[in-house]
């Protein structure tokens, strides 16, 4: 009993266990892989000749083992015929595929759809007799080799023969075999009423006022007739002027009010040589999108595109009480376009900016928005009051008013900072005209920078300097007097002690 003991609670019993479960694990591993191949962490191969292989290999695991597979090697499997929908999608890893010298003669449309990665393709020395570009047209190939199959000259490999143009070293041993059973080099082939499509969109500048319609036409030519589609999903990016300001001031600045948006509805009307794509009320969301005509046949494709620009009125659609930052900052959003002219008033009155105050735009986006402040360098008590931000374009102007309370006045209790967001704000409005008045205009000689801190760093300053000096004076007057006493005391003795029988 103390034996078994020992063996089941033992720290050596870990060990025989441990390599039981090692082994067991790895034959586990090993019966995943196809009986015809070996695998490895990242790489399936099965080039043994005979093996009797008639469909494509398939790893038993979960899905990490599965997206752990970079590379895919076939060899010599001459019973192997078809690449179907579904047997590499499990891979998403993969990035190099390679089927030689076997029995390929057929290749899914989707075979490669979830394999996004795929930039290595090797399908030479098969049976393929016709091949569609389909499987790859959404892959960013940097090699696909075809060689040495014995395609039928069509216009479904015409494809390939352009494709040569652009990967020369893998289509170089290319062939096809015409209607008179003649071996011919794919370069030489020529196939009538076979070309690639074109398309072309009926205008190059599109630009719509926000709540209008507009219908877009695409003509296309081509042999064999063209499909055609509409891609409306792609948003033309803008460079973004990233802010230097605390990103909790970014995140106020960048407050949104409009939920209620959304994009235009469009409708699609398709002939056989032109399509018609109407979108109906046109909204913000709408603005820098690229509208793309695509015309496609087995040859190839092409595209024409336009860039959709949205006009609408400015609209300041949030202003908040100053934030203090390394500077105060005002914080606004402003939408419009074309972009709005920013005014800022005073009190009613034109507010001209200069280096203590200035109205800055931190980060725009592609909707026209417009994410700014309106910053001042150390403000006192003359800043407080109202300030209204007025945005102008073609199309019309919005103005919103805050209060903003920097600085208490001089003599009134003890001066503090505002907390941001104790005030309310209200909206006024602004009647067209000057406004100019030069009472209340502020420049940059109504800023008076220095503060309270500064006067009591300078009495502390001076203070500490009338101490160290009346110490110094004081030193130097036990140094004089100590050295002729008139008591008689010596300076020595100061450092010798003095005998107790005199």
């Amino acid at each position: 009993m103390g034996s078994r003991r020992r063996w089941h609670r033992g720290p050596r019993a870990a060990r025989p266990w441990g390599f039981c479960w090692l082994f067991f694990g790895l034959f586990l591993r090993g019966s995943a892989c196809p009986a015809a191949c070996k695998c490895s962490p990242a790489r399936i191969w099965c080039k043994e000749p005979g093996a009797g292989m008639t469909a494509f290999p398939v790893l038993l695991g979960n899905r990490a083992d599965l997206e752990n597979i970079t590379e895919i090697y076939i060899a010599n499997q001459r019973e192997l015929a078809a690449i179907n929908d579904n047997d590499v999608a499990m891979y998403t890893g993969l990035k190099n595929l390679t089927v030689v010298d076997s029995g390929l003669n057929f290749v899914s449309v989707q075979a490669f759809r979830k394999n996004i990665k795929l930039h290595y393709i090797n399908l030479s020395r098969n049976k393929l007799s016709s091949l569609s570009k389909k499987p790859f047209r959404h892959l960013n190939l940097s090699h696909l080799i075809l060689s040495d199959n014995p395609f039928q000259c069509s216009c479904e490999i015409m494809w390939i023969k352009i494709l040569q143009d652009f990967l020369p070293e893998d289509t170089q041993d290319l062939y096809c075999i015409n209607d008179n059973k003649m071996k011919i080099t794919l370069s030489d082939m020529q196939i009538t009423n076979c070309g690639l499509p074109t398309a072309n969109l009926s205008t190059t500048n599109l630009t719509v006022l926000e709540g209008n319609d507009v219908t877009l036409y695409c003509d296309t030519t081509g042999i064999p007739t063209p499909n055609v589609s509409w891609d409306t999903s792609y948003i033309v990016s803008k460079t973004l002027v990233r802010p230097k300001v605390k990103r909790e001031v970014l995140k106020t600045v960048q407050h949104e009010q409009l939920t209620d948006e959304r994009y235009s509805t469009h409708w699609i009307e398709t002939n056989i040589h032109s399509a018609a794509l109407m979108l109906e009320n046109i909204t913000v969301l709408d603005n820098k999108r690229l509208i793309t005509c695509v015309a496609e046949n087995m040859v190839g494709e092409d595209q024409a595109s336009v860039e959709l620009v949205v006009h609408f009125p400015p609209q300041i659609t949030y202003m908040d009480d100053p934030v203090l930052d390394h500077h105060w900052c005002i914080p606004f959003t402003v939408r419009g376009n074309p972009m709005p002219k920013l005014q800022w008033y005073y009190e009613g009155a034109i507010l001209n900016e200069s280096e203590y105050i200035w109205s800055k735009i931190h980060e725009r986006n592609n909707r026209s928005e417009y994410h700014g402040c309106l910053q001042l360098d150390s403000p006192t008590h003359i800043y407080n009051g109202r300030y209204t931000l007025l945005a102008e374009n073609i199309y019309g102007s919005h103005n919103h008013t805050i209060f903003a309370h920097f600085m208490l006045f001089p003599g009134v209790g003890e001066e503090t900072i505002t907390d941001p967001g104790f005030y309310e704000y209200d909206i006024t409005s602004i009647k067209n005209g000057d406004t100019t008045d030069n009472r209340t205009e502020i420049t940059s000689t109504d800023v008076f920078p220095e503060g309270n801190e500064d006067s009591v760093t300078v009495y502390v300053v001076v203070g500490i300097a009338a101490l160290v000096c009346t110490g110094l004076v004081i030193m130097l007057l036990i140094l004089k007097f100590g050295r002729h006493s008139k008591f008689g005391i010596k300076g020595y003795v100061l450092f010798h002690k003095i005998p107790l029988d005199g």
